[in-house]
């Protein structure tokens, strides 16, 4: 049933995204209003979140910034389908990349990168570097429990060069790389949710207690590799630039702290100036940190 219900959506999507993005995004047009009005889509957790982030704003503010979000957030689906069919010419276009003279110096000095990223604007396109660089890009997932709908998403993302690999296999693969003498340039999208098993370090990032993965800085650390965050802004619809800023050329002798601390900073304050592209729906703060009082009074309970 699931591969039958994957091959009928299969060929909808294959069919639709035919058409060009102008005439696409009527459809997102239409998502938005489904998402924001009918009744809504995790309406509670995007205001609550933004409240917990914005302590300062007003209710009004707000509002505006979800109801933006919204029309952001209808958008996405339609860009990441439309991969189906987008030529690495119309890529080129619609993803322009900054200070790629910065990836050219890297390379040529032979040193491996980790390259952190959020959930903000169309992370998706990012998979240009792998067109425009010299590395051997690899870019760390999460497998979806659908194993058709994974398939799919792993074969659209990795369409541009990018080789996609899950954490659990990315030191594997980069020991199997790194033995083969090619440079190897790693994509972390840095604010995804650790589950409550694998919480190792908690910081502050938007005004709240926040869980976060290490494994960009352990990585990064281990390896002595150049860190650099891709800050991604949406010039109008559909049409995106990406800066390559480098926020460490050598990380040997760095704690993982470290590197996670300066990463999660920089992503927060580009999410304080724009807050309308970050993904608000997202259950960032589902867990919340356990006090030692706490961890006290459970272990005599």
């Amino acid at each position: 049933m699931k591969a039958f219900v994957f091959y009928i959506l299969f060929v909808i999507i294959w069919i639709i995204t035919l058409l060009p993005l102008r005439i696409l995004y009527v459809f997102s047009d239409i998502c938005f209003i489904l998402l924001y009005y009918f009744p809504g889509y995790r309406k509670n957790v995007v205001m609550t979140n933004l409240r917990n982030s914005f302590p300062e704003k007003k209710e009004k503010e707000l509002k505006a910034i979800a109801r933006k979000f919204y029309r952001h957030l209808a958008d996405l689906p339609i860009e990441v389908l439309k991969m189906t069919h987008l030529s690495r010419k119309e890529l080129f276009k619609r993803c322009r990349l900054e200070n790629m003279e910065l990836l050219q110096r890297l390379y040529s000095e032979g040193r491996d990168v980790a390259a952190v990223l959020g959930h903000y604007n169309n992370w998706e396109y990012l998979t240009v570097v792998a067109l425009l660089s010299n590395f051997k890009c690899i870019a760390i997932y999460r497998p979806l429990k659908n194993e058709y709908f994974d398939g799919f998403l792993l074969k659209l993302r990795s369409k541009f060069n990018m080789m996609l690999t899950p954490m659990s296999q990315v030191v594997r693969d980069i020991i199997t790389l790194k033995n083969r003498g090619e440079k190897i340039l790693v994509s972390f999208l840095t604010d995804q949710t650790p589950a409550r098993g694998d919480i190792k370090y908690w910081t502050t990032f938007l005004n709240q207690d926040t869980p976060v993965y290490l494994g960009a800085g352990k990585i990064a650390s281990k390896y002595d590799m150049a860190v650099v965050f891709f800050n991604l802004r949406k010039i109008k619809r559909g049409y995106y630039k990406a800066s390559i800023e480098l926020l460490f050329d050598h990380t040997a002798g760095l704690t993982a702290e470290q590197i996670t601390d300066t990463h999660v900073k920089r992503l927060e304050e580009i999410i304080i100036k724009q807050p309308e592209f970050w993904l608000w729906s997202h259950r960032r703060w589902k867990h919340k940190r356990i006090t030692s009082d706490e961890q006290n009074c459970s272990r005599h309970t």
